[in-house]
């Protein structure tokens, strides 16, 4: 029987942390720490992140500015409100929730986010200052959390085999940097991987983010192994990972939950790049 990682104990205490250097920001500058979010469209699944995001910041001392657009909003709209946050000295963060409207380049507007108020980590400065193992001053949210949750276990990530289903510019790539910084050996899979059981049955720590409901089974995981769960499938039978938990629990050392696992931290590392983003500046 495997170890849960509570996530949710996990993001309380690191947003403890948080609230103490809001605070503090907040004594030496005069003003709080600011967040500004932007929402586009009525995507029901983005509006529920983004009230969580907000609620968030309210419990841990830092402003939160939340911009809605409908889904007929333009290009230049959005452009134009990102120039003006990125001028505007009382925001520290910038979050564009995704996804956007079709009809919005999301990768121009994601791109016009100045990289030290990149809250989400997602600029391509800030991606390629990660691959060349420079100082980043946001790390994608979720790899960032997911680091930390491995941490937590007590178990050393240098010299372990870690295997990342999954190869997103937003959660399996900038994991898998992030694994390299630690000095593990890491392998990538994804759709087009040949004989991916036989892959991850050698993982010390297996991250799954392909997206697909109960992708990981019981047969695809090393006994006793870390197993990190970032999927968020949801369907008419309720909200699911993408690892068969009720099985794998039984086969690895330790497991995050669906909900309560990768998603609390998330937020929390949000949190914490716009705070650095605000020591920084």
């Amino acid at each position: 029987m495997s170890e849960l990682i509570d996530g949710k104990k996990l993001a309380a205490k690191v947003r403890s942390e948080i609230k103490v250097r809001a605070e503090e920001f907040e004594k030496k500058s005069g003003r709080k720490v600011g967040l500004a979010v932007i929402k586009a469209g009525d995507d029901p699944a983005s509006a529920i992140y983004v009230r969580n995001k907000i609620k968030a910041c309210e419990e841990c001392g830092i402003a939160s500015f939340a911009y809605y657009f409908d889904g007929n909003v333009t290009q230049a709209n959005v452009m134009e409100l990102i120039d003006a946050l990125n001028a505007d000295k009382n925001v520290d963060g910038i979050l564009v929730q995704l996804p956007l409207p079709k009809h919005i380049d999301e990768r121009a507007v994601l791109s016009a986010i100045l990289p030290d108020k990149d809250a989400d980590g997602f600029h391509a400065v800030n991606a390629g200052k990660l691959f060349l193992g420079e100082p980043v001053s946001s790390v994608a949210c979720t790899p960032r959390g997911i680091i930390e949750l491995i941490e937590s276990t007590g178990v050393a990530i240098k010299g372990k085999h870690t295997v990342v289903v999954g190869r997103s510019n937003i959660v399996g790539k900038p994991t898998a940097m992030l694994l390299l910084g630690k000095d593990a050996t890491v392998t990538v899979c994804h759709s087009k991987t040949e004989n991916l059981r036989e892959i991850t049955r050698t993982a010390d720590i297996l991250v799954a983010a392909v997206g697909k409901k109960k992708f990981i089974t019981a047969d695809m995981v090393k006994r006793d192994a870390i197993v990190i769960d970032v999927g968020m499938n949801r369907d008419e039978e309720g909200l699911f990972g993408d690892v068969d938990f009720d099985a794998v629990k039984d086969v690895a050392g330790y497991i995050t939950p669906v909900p309560g696992g990768v998603g609390p931290m998330t937020i929390a590392m949000l949190l914490k790049n716009t705070v650095d983003g605000a020591k920084i500046r």
